[in-house]
């Protein structure tokens, strides 16, 4: 049985900033120190949201981005992996899984590779020789849900290969504090504001919801991205601002605005376990998302929300005027969800889950 507090381990992160799995790598980061791994972090940016956080956690956050070459990269990698050698090296994103791979294999380090998304977008993402090399190299690839191991299986990757790690939630962080009362209901959404997203499906949802409820609705989006502006011509063209969706930006703490909320909505064409539905879930928030990747892991349709399909706005509006009017049936998926994060999604369930994963790196 491999002891995760005698391993060394060095991380790979293509970037520090506010994402997802950027915050799943601080929780990974914090469990493992708190276990007493030795650890080190190569990043190929600097100066981002979560370095500094690293850092005061006594982790040495290195950069190895100075250069745009790939091979210069490599190479800093390799000497920085040379000088302190660890057991395992861990991408933490699918587009340094390649970075990890040449360089574990170079010096006979495991290495573990990321499959962040559903695998078949990430894949598509990249030209068609460096997607499959980087979804196929990796001795062991971790993915957060079944549905992109179910992918990755599909395109020739062996099921001995991939081992679930499963996105974690700090449920006292995100937690619901009191019920929320009558009134102004406010629908919210938060991710970055790119195509994956479709934040412009969420904007015409709240434009029908509005027309077909009598009450008083916002929508709030919180986030931001290459598709802002569009975004915003968009919602200006439905006549949405500013008495009805507002546009947040990024914001370093969602926790409040959870718990300010009434639903939480997503609307992507395509993800793997997100993180702001499991933290929706923690702060007590119903959801209605769409069916897409890991979500129906997650998402217990008519239990803990409502799933719809990604082109059906149509049943997205239904969903929520459903909840928007039945009070008692936002607090029942609002308790049931927080529930579910609490048996399968919750930080101390990591330690278990870095364990298997590690099992295998080393087998």
């Amino acid at each position: 049985m491999v002891e995760i507090g005698k391993l060394k381990v060095c991380f790979l992160a293509g970037t520090l900033g506010q994402g997802g799995a950027e915050r799943q790598l601080v929780y990974i980061l914090k469990t493992l120190r708190e276990h007493g791994t030795k650890l080190r972090l190569l990043c190929l940016t600097r100066g981002e949201f979560w370095e500094r956080p690293i850092r005061e956690l006594g982790i040495p956050v290195i950069w190895v981005g100075q250069s745009a070459s790939r091979a210069a990269r490599l190479a800093r990698i390799v000497k920085e992996l040379r000088e302190e050698r660890p057991e395992i090296v861990q991408s933490q994103h699918f587009y340094t899984n390649l970075y990890a791979t040449v360089a574990g294999q170079l010096l006979r380090i495991r290495e573990i590779g990321a499959m962040r998304n559903d695998g078949l977008s990430e894949v598509r993402s990249h030209n068609a020789l460096l997607g499959r090399l980087s979804l196929l190299g990796p001795r062991i690839m971790a993915a957060n849900s079944q549905a992109a191991i179910r992918n990755a299986v599909a395109l020739g990757v062996a099921s001995r290969r991939v081992c679930l790690l499963p996105n974690v939630v700090d449920p006292d962080h995100f937690k619901p504090i009191r019920p929320r009362s009558a009134g102004l209901l406010q629908i919210v959404t938060i991710g970055r504001l790119v195509d994956q997203k479709r934040m412009d499906r969420f904007l015409s949802v709240v434009a029908r919801v509005k027309e077909q409820f009598d009450g008083e609705v916002k929508g709030v989006i919180v986030g931001d991205g290459p598709e802002r502006v569009r975004l915003e011509r968009q919602a200006i063209q439905l006549g949405l601002v500013p008495e009805v969706v507002e546009f947040r930006g990024s914001v370093s703490d969602t926790a409040p605005l959870y718990r300010q909320a009434d639903i939480f909505v997503l609307t992507s064409d395509w993800e793997g376990m997100p993180n702001v539905i499991l933290e929706a879930m923690a702060s007590g928030l119903p959801v209605v998302a769409t069916g897409v990747g890991g979500v129906p892991e997650i998402v217990r349709h008519g239990e803990t929300g409502f799933l719809v399909d990604p082109g059906d706005e149509g049943g997205m509006v239904d969903a929520i005027l459903t909840l928007i009017k039945d009070r008692d049936l936002r607090l029942q998926f609002g308790r049931a969800g927080r529930e579910f994060v609490l048996a399968h999604h919750s930080l101390d369930k990591l330690p278990g889950y870095l364990q298997k994963l590690y099992e295998l790196a080393l087998a």
